[in-house]
């Protein structure tokens, strides 16, 4: 393997939604060019932290944060940083597909014109390429004016993940992509994300123990007891994680003991 370079670095995070604590003291690399799985029973703050990663969870309400998540070296809690150019770099895909009530081309503009891109030409080239990295274009190509909402909940979500890769991200997190579809579209975005990863890093939320076997590099397993919320039991390779873990909660939840 590669030198891995971490592309985000989590350090000692707790999240509090209000006075409510979700997660707490989460360390972590996410490295670059790779796929991390984060695997957990319902209500162990998986979700929580990977809308963390691009403060997107604050838009849900008031929100308190301790320690630090760093971009390339930079905290994105740091008062001074730009969210919109943070969300432009790390694009986020949504448990059940959200396609905008407009045309397939303009869900995937969308975001372009919001940054001031309006050329036609340039438009026109990033939808393209766009829908082509997202495996849709095929499909779609001949009904670009066509409302995005006719497409099949597959392909809605392949869609979505077009969206945000046309404004050309550096990592893309995904929360249960695929809970909501069916085994070939699943296949389908599985597909997607093992041909993405040479372009992107990929952090993926997942409940689905075979697909996070099938589609990580790595692997973190987040969990939560009487005593402590939304704590990572641990992390590591993926094989290393599903064949030989460390730590015995592990290993019971990925043999299907709990969870």
């Amino acid at each position: 393997m590669n030198k891995l370079i971490p592309a985000i670095q989590v350090k000692n995070l707790s999240f509090y939604y209000r006075t409510s604590k979700a997660i707490e003291g989460i360390s972590i690399d996410i490295y670059q060019n790779q796929v991390t799985a984060i695997i957990g029973p319902s209500g162990c703050g998986k979700s929580t932290f990977i809308k963390t990663l691009n403060r997107i969870s604050e838009l849900e309400g008031a929100v308190k944060v301790e320690g630090r998540v760093e971009l390339f070296g930079q905290n994105i809690y740091d008062p001074r940083i730009n969210l919109n150019r943070l969300r432009r770099q790390i694009g986020m895909v949504f448990q059940k597909p959200n396609p905008f009530p407009m045309s397939i081309y303009e869900n995937v503009a969308y975001g372009m014109r919001i940054a001031g891109r309006r050329s036609p030409i340039e438009l026109d080239e990033i939808v393209e390429s766009a829908l082509k990295d997202a495996a849709l274009w095929d499909e779609v190509k001949d009904k670009l004016h066509q409302s995005a909402l006719g497409l099949s909940g597959g392909q809605q979500q392949r869609l979505c993940i077009a969206r945000a890769l046309a404004i050309k991200p550096k990592i893309l997190l995904m929360d249960e992509p695929c809970s909501a579809l069916d085994p070939i579209a699943t296949m389908k975005i599985e597909e997607l994300i093992h041909s993405l990863r040479s372009e992107l890093t990929i952090a993926i939320v997942t409940h689905n123990m075979q697909q996070a076997a099938r589609i990580s590099d790595f692997t973190a397993f987040f969990s939560t007891d009487e005593s402590r919320i939304g704590q990572m039991v641990e992390f590591g390779i993926t094989e290393q994680i599903f064949n030989n873990p460390l730590d015995p909660r592990t290993h019971d939840y990925v043999s299907g003991r709990f969870g």
